[in-house]
């Protein structure tokens, strides 16, 4: 293929679904350096910063889900739905790719669906266990579907399948395999290099359940010389500051948010976490041991379907929401004082794991793009440029 390739990417909505897109396209640069991009994502949701923070370009369309429950804004979704498939045609004419890739969220939708209706191959990556509903709408038309669980080919087409696992950042599994960087991410926290740490994350958001269950027994756990390491979510910060009083808690470190995690994941024995795609991926790439409390409030209950899957295999403990409050403190003391059984857990997460699977996908891409390359002539660069302006 003289002319570079081109490749459109859609995902939006959650680092779930941008994190893994960017990864792939980083493994499909390296591999094929000259590759051009363009995602596709909406202007109100996380991918408009993260992906031109990662070097790429975006263009906007404009689309949302359907509520759960019954608002005005619903009204607006078939005329958004009909709005952002015309706008889909208009880029995929425009920049013409050779492939499109979706990692779901509502944007991946039209993309995904134009592109095939189009001729164009269309690649699936799906991060959770039990599918979103676009990629399973999608799969069909889809060449290849990649996904991270066993569990996925129950929703979809299993010919189809290649069980790729997540993307996850290279720069966490790069930095873990120095063994003397875990005790430098405890001097990086001022922790102490003899007592165990905890990390404990609700999402980037933090989870409400998870910090309530953390303050009723903050006390006895440092009382058992544990540390703690506790990303809480910004909306939750003061009021959990409040909480806890003047007191000084020297093995407590607490965090609304951490931009870089990767020093938190190195200086922890065990993980307590939501389900998401992304964080069981990288439980699995660190070789951590994990309790995991999967999120009641998400579509399709997929982070019990994640958790179910790690916990099946012994790589991880799952603990309800309902039982959290109760249940919470018992299961970390019993883990976090037996290395035993936390090796038999890291073990079990490292023969999960799935380290190379972005390169993986990036190969897969490249392999059937370039066995089936696409006929159309690159569009000039000030005429994307244009169009891209005013979609």
């Amino acid at each position: 293929m003289s002319e570079p390739l081109r490749i459109m990417i859609a995902a939006g909505g959650t680092g779930g679904h941008v994190f893994p897109a960017i990864a792939i396209a980083d493994a499909i640069s390296e591999a094929r350096p000259g590759t051009e991009f363009l995602f596709v994502g909406t202007r109100d949701r996380m991918e408009w910063k993260a992906v031109p923070s990662a070097g790429y370009e975006i263009s906007p369309i404009w689309i949302s889900g359907l509520h759960r429950r019954l608002t005005l804004k619903n009204l607006l979704f078939p005329f958004k739905l009909i709005v952002s498939l015309w706008q889909s045609r208009r880029l995929l004419r425009r920049y013409r790719p050779h492939a499109v890739i979706s990692c779901g969220g509502f944007v991946a939708g039209p993309v995904g669906w134009m592109a095939a209706r189009m001729g164009i191959p269309l690649f699936l990556q799906e991060q959770n266990s039990f599918p979103g509903v676009t990629n399973r709408k999608l799969a069909p038309k889809a060449e290849l579907i990649f996904t991270a669980f066993d569990e996925a080919e129950k929703w979809l087409p299993k010919e189809k399948i290649i069980v790729a696992g997540n993307p996850v950042r290279q720069n966490l599994i790069r930095k873990l395999q120095d063994p003397e960087f875990p005790q430098q991410a405890r001097e990086y926290f001022g922790l102490e290099k003899a007592r165990p740490v905890l990390l404990v994350m609700g999402g980037s958001g933090g989870a409400k359940s998870i910090n309530d269950a953390m303050l009723s027994h903050i006390g006895e756990l440092l009382d058992e010389e544990i540390q703690v390491i506790w990303q809480c979510g910004e909306v939750y910060l003061d009021d959990i500051r409040r909480e806890l009083g003047e007191e000084t808690h020297a093995g407590l470190r607490l965090y609304g948010f951490m931009d870089d995690i990767t020093e938190a994941w190195a200086a922890a024995d065990l993980i307590v976490s939501r389900a998401g795609a992304i964080t069981c991926s990288e439980l699995l790439a660190t070789g951590k041991a994990g309790v995991l409390v999967p999120s009641p409030h998400v579509a399709g209950d997929h982070q019990t379907h994640n958790a179910r899957s790690l916990a099946d295999k012994g790589a991880a403990i799952m603990i309800s929401d309902s039982v959290l409050a109760e249940g919470l403190a018992d299961r970390v003391r019993s883990l976090i004082h037996d290395s035993a059984q936390r090796g038999i857990m890291q073990k079990q997460a490292r023969k999960m794991a799935k380290k190379d699977a972005a390169a993986d996908i990036a190969r897969h891409i490249l392999e059937r793009v370039a066995a089936e390359p696409a006929s159309h002539n690159p569009p000039s660069t000030r005429e994307f440029q244009n169009s891209n302006t005013k979609a």
